[in-house]
């Protein structure tokens, strides 16, 4: 019987061994299906590392974000320099417009109120009872009570425009208070001057002595304190104008300095995307740089325009506007000189003097080297009007009428202002007239003249005439520059921030499909 030799158990053996290899088999299965570790500082480092050092811009989307990033940048800056600049042009036009500008309109009438006022006085004064000389007794009191009325009005105007200035407040409550005192003394003159019940030109001792306590506290405190209001007024008008016209200029240099920035950045981008992903035109970038274009073009001219309508408002409107109501109070006052020259014969030359220093100031004209006196100027002013009126080339002339004459503009401004100069030569000529009668002892032939509606009131209100129709046209000019600058600034609050937003909306919207190919 033959016995077969055991083999080796093998299953047990590779059973064995299979299940060693499971078991290291299935350690790393088990790990990769753990949850995963967050990555080591060195690799987080690494990557700051390589955005501090740019490795970023190397990339394409990296530099598809810088030009992103640089066009929002000069968008914004585009948007804040634009509306710096309309700031300026808005406050310039509420400074002249509504501000200093009415201020000095305010001052200016309250210098001619005062003036008209001493003027009025003066003729009661010297028709003394006969009442139907010149414009009438009742007709010059009601006249004086409205130049009041006018006065007060336009002094309570000023110190609301004044606002907090106390400078200015304090000046303005300095008139109301001398205008009380004026008023006061005026009051009694008339009151003595009915009493007397005197002959023209023949007031009593004790009218004119009173008259003269009113007129020097009129010329020798309230005008000047009125004019130095206009002048303070009309110094803050020409700040404002230099300062805030050349910041609308420099404004627009940085509008087109930073939309030429903000178009050679969209420009460029849309060049580099056109090279990298081989299409012609990006939509949105190409939106983005026409709004850039428009948003400047419309900025530039909009600067410009405004620019403009302020140097008109100032120099055709408002400069005129306070030279020519200088002029008319200034007149005004010199005519009431003659009555004061008439009714004081005492003080006739003091009065004869303070005349022809306000034809000098309305009028200037060379004497050729003659005697400054008030023959010699009828000479002079009679060769130079009649050379500027007939177009001789060469004429010159300064004060008042000089300042217009430089900025008046050809068609109705110059024919306007020829018109009043016409005019005030016959003003001119009267006074010549009374004064030579007078200087012949001729007072009651000189009084008549002054006096008489026909001749000396009628030429004078002719000239009045024709000067407030000169100022009323640069007062339209002042007016219509101020409203094209405010109908020009509407919507300009709202539209460069808007701006801004639509061309950043649109860079974004043009380079995301391009960024997305890279996710």
């Amino acid at each position: 019987m033959t016995t077969t030799p055991a083999r080796p158990a093998k299953t047990s053996t590779t059973s064995g061994t299979s299940g060693g290899g499971a078991a290291r088999t299935a350690a790393p299965s088990g790990r990769a299906s753990g949850p995963s570790r967050a990555a080591p500082p060195e690799r987080r480092r690494s990557g700051l590392v390589t955005f501090v050092r740019g490795r970023w811009l190397g990339t394409i989307p990296g530099r598809i974000r810088t030009y992103v990033a640089l066009a929002l940048v000069a968008a914004g800056a585009l948007a804040a320099v634009l509306g710096i600049a309309i700031g300026d042009a808005r406050d310039s036009v509420r400074t002249i417009g509504r501000d200093a500008g009415p201020q000095v309109v305010a001052t200016g009438s309250l210098y001619f109120a005062l003036s008209d006022m001493d003027a009025q006085v003066a003729n009661i004064l010297l028709i003394g009872r006969e009442h139907g000389l010149g414009i009438g007794y009742d007709e010059s009191q009601r006249v004086y009570r409205q130049r009041r009325d006018e006065a007060g009005a336009a002094a309570v105007q000023a110190a609301q425009l004044a606002g907090r200035d106390p400078h200015l407040r304090q000046r303005v409550q300095a008139v109301l208070t001398g205008l009380g005192r004026y008023e006061q003394l005026a009051g009694e003159a008339m009151l003595l001057d009915r009493q007397a019940d005197h002959a023209a030109g023949e007031p009593p001792r004790q009218v004119v002595e009173t008259y003269r306590q009113a007129t020097d506290l009129m010329k020798l405190e309230l005008l000047p304190q009125a004019y130095n209001l206009t002048l303070d007024s009309g110094a803050s008008v020409r700040q404002t104008y230099e300062t805030k016209r050349s910041a609308v200029l420099d404004g627009r240099t940085w509008v087109a300095v930073t939309g030429v920035l903000l178009l050679a950045v969209l420009l460029a981008a849309q060049l580099y995307l056109a090279r990298g992903f081989r299409r012609l035109v990006n939509p949105g970038l190409a939106l983005a740089t026409v709004a850039t274009a428009a948003l400047v073009v419309a900025g530039l001219g909009e600067l410009s325009a405004q620019a403009d309508h302020i140097r008109k408002a100032k120099l055709n409107g408002f400069d005129s506007v306070l030279t020519l109501s200088r002029a008319r109070a200034i007149s005004h006052s010199a005519f009431a000189d003659e009555s004061r020259y008439l009714l004081d014969p005492d003080k006739a030359d003091t009065y004869e003097q303070t005349y022809f220093d306000k034809l000098l100031s309305v009028l200037y004209t060379s004497l050729d080297g003659k005697p400054v006196n008030l023959d010699n100027y009828y000479t002079a002013f009679d060769r130079t009007v009649g050379a500027y009126l007939s177009g001789r080339s060469g004429t010159s002339f300064l004060g008042f009428f000089g300042d217009e004459r430089r900025t008046a503009r050809p068609g109705s401004e110059e024919a306007s202002l020829k018109r009043t100069l016409r005019a005030y030569g016959a003003v001119i000529d009267n006074d010549q007239s009374v004064r030579r009668l007078a200087a012949g002892g001729d007072r009651a032939g000189a009084i008549a003249l002054r006096m008489d509606r026909g001749k000396a009131i009628h030429d004078f209100d002719a000239y009045d005439a024709a000067l407030r129709s000169l100022t009323a046209t640069h007062q339209a000019a002042f007016d219509g520059a101020i409203k094209a600058a405010d109908d020009g600034l509407d919507g300009w609050t709202v539209l460069p921030p808007a701006a801004a937003v639509v061309i950043a909306a649109l860079t974004i919207a043009g380079v995301r499909p391009r960024l997305a190919e890279f996710r």
